[in-house]
């Protein structure tokens, strides 16, 4: 089962299962004898990639601080400069940008970093208009809340991968892709509705405690989650592929696509608690 992270469903080498999974033939290693691309290891006689050319877990924090950093800069320009009367062009224009981006950099089989990096301005644009709308209704008090409350669930859901050994089964994954391709089908059906003077209820920014809508939220914010658990599990399994040190770049750029949608449901969540 793929990851539902459009970054990662598109990549061969993170699909490709991991070499301990399964016995190689005789006289064949592991990657060989079930068809993975193989990086073979240096000094024994073979080209492999080499030393530090390898994808590592370091690579990947480097690579993720780097693009999370250029988003909160454009993100913060954004959001102190940008006048009330460009917000919703902005709005739009750059959260068609960023989903035509994140098809770019998704489809292609080698990233390029310059495409990673153009990801994150465009969308840092998105997420600071998108913050000053929250905060021109309500305060920057509720933004505050909603980037720690981001950075802590992040930090947590990686706390638990790591040290309580979290396993990403099938059946889990199974679970959270259908889950997550309803939830966009419902936003999208919202969304077109809305368009036609049809409000179904389900997205709000603040207006007073609507059930339906902070529902919705609270599974948008579970599946957000359980998306980064994947998202670390396929990580994990490029890094026992040893994968090029280039595809530090694609993880960095998963991790952050999985960010902005958490950030945005815990900002819209809060707001339904403000008047």
């Amino acid at each position: 089962m793929r990851s539902t992270n459009p970054v990662f469903t598109r990549s061969e080498s993170f699909n490709a299962p991991a070499p301990y999974q399964a016995q190689a033939g005789y006289g064949q290693s592991d990657a060989q004898a079930y068809g993975q691309p193989t990086y073979a290891q240096p000094g024994y006689g073979q080209p492999g990639q080499p030393a530090g050319q390898v994808m590592t877990v370091d690579d990947v924090i480097t690579k993720s601080a780097i693009t999370m950093g250029v988003l909160i800069l454009s993100a913060a320009a954004t959001f102190m400069f940008l006048p009330s009367a460009l917000l919703y062009p902005t709005l739009i224009v750059s959260g068609i940008v960023a989903f035509v981006s994140v098809l770019m950099v998704s489809l292609r089989r080698v990233v390029n970093p310059a495409f990673v990096l153009l990801y994150s301005v465009i969308e840092g644009a998105f997420i600071g208009a998108f913050t000053l709308m929250f905060a021109l209704r309500f305060d920057t008090g509720l933004v505050l809340q909603a980037v720690l409350g981001t950075f802590m669930a992040a930090g947590v859901t990686l706390f638990a991968y790591r040290f309580f050994r979290i396993k990403i089964t099938s059946k889990f994954r199974r679970i959270v892709t259908l889950g997550t391709f309803a939830f966009l089908g419902l936003v999208l059906v919202n969304l077109v509705l809305a368009f036609f003077g049809i409000n179904l209820g389900i997205r709000t920014v603040g207006g007073g405690f609507n059930l339906l809508a902070l529902a919705v939220s609270l599974v948008a914010i579970g599946l957000a989650v359980a998306n980064l658990l994947m998202d670390f599990d396929y990580i994990e399994q490029g890094v026992r592929n040893q994968l090029p040190a280039s595809e530090s770049w694609r993880s960095a750029f998963g991790i952050t696509v999985t960010m902005v949608w958490l950030y945005t449901e815990l900002l819209r969540l809060m707001s339904y608690f403000r008047n």
